[in-house]
């Protein structure tokens, strides 16, 4: 592995690392641990497979128009979003203002636009102040060692809740290997009253949960296996894998 760079080394907020390895450039956030990757040969596509499964959340939303997302990282779910998504207005918060230089100098994530708006700000904070106002609600938000503990609160997700419009759905990434969390899925369910489901990405310990704001989407595997065999071909997004994987993990 290649180490490009070290950002942000004398400010408050976890210095932010840039390397390379086979083709792909990588975030790291204070240690090993890898936040975000880029193909250097396909800067727009989504490397990793939890990314992916998060914008599954499309098949719930189709018509999704204002979507936010928490924990901004190398900005790969933002850079697909604006390039692939025209119909979505994009809103992305991140704390550390050294990813956000990161992503753009490293990752080519592009300035803000009508449809992209990333701000230095606390996500947290965000939903506190967003009153159903939001299709679809993405939160990726890790330190060196784990999830931000702000960031996986009942009240945060409370937050979360009323932030979407009815019929919206959050999408939350979180590690199955932390030993926290049963405590933030049952939070989880507490919250979004057992409306939700997981879909456990297949080659690491990610687990992207979607949580529903009423009234809930169908769920009829015919129907869901047709929407995604259109996003499938127009995203190129392997989505009728995920449908066959959360009938297969969710009762």
């Amino acid at each position: 592995m290649r180490i490009l760079t070290r950002v942000g080394r004398r400010v408050a907020h976890t210095p932010v690392e840039i390397s390379e390895k086979d083709g792909v450039r990588l975030l790291h956030l204070g240690g090993p641990a890898v936040q975000s990757a880029m193909r250097l040969k396909a800067p727009f596509d989504l490397e990793l497979e939890y990314t992916r499964a998060m914008l599954a959340f499309l098949l719930f939303r189709p018509e999704a128009r204002e979507v936010a997302l928490i924990g901004l990282g190398g900005g790969s779910i933002a850079k697909f979003i604006h390039q692939r998504l025209p119909q979505i207005r994009l809103t992305a918060l991140e704390i550390n203002p050294q990813v956000v230089a990161a992503a753009r100098a490293y990752f080519l994530l592009p300035d803000n636009d009508a449809r992209l708006e990333v701000r230095v700000a606390d996500g947290a904070e965000y939903v506190r102040q967003c009153n159903a106002e939001l299709d679809g609600l993405l939160v990726d938000a890790y330190d060196a060692e784990r999830i931000v503990e702000d960031l996986a609160t009942q009240e945060f997700y409370q937050g979360c809740l009323n932030a979407l419009r009815p019929g919206g759905v959050a999408v939350f990434n979180l590690w199955g290997s932390d030993p926290r969390f049963g405590a933030y899925r049952a939070r989880l369910d507490r919250v979004f009253a057992g409306q939700i489901l997981q879909l456990p990405a297949e080659k690491r310990g990610n687990i992207v949960v979607f949580a529903f704001k009423p009234p809930v989407p169908g769920l009829d595997r015919l129907l869901l296996r047709g929407r995604a065999e259109r996003l499938e071909r127009e995203l190129g997004l392997e989505f009728t894998r995920f449908i066959e994987r959360l009938y297969s993990c969710n009762r």
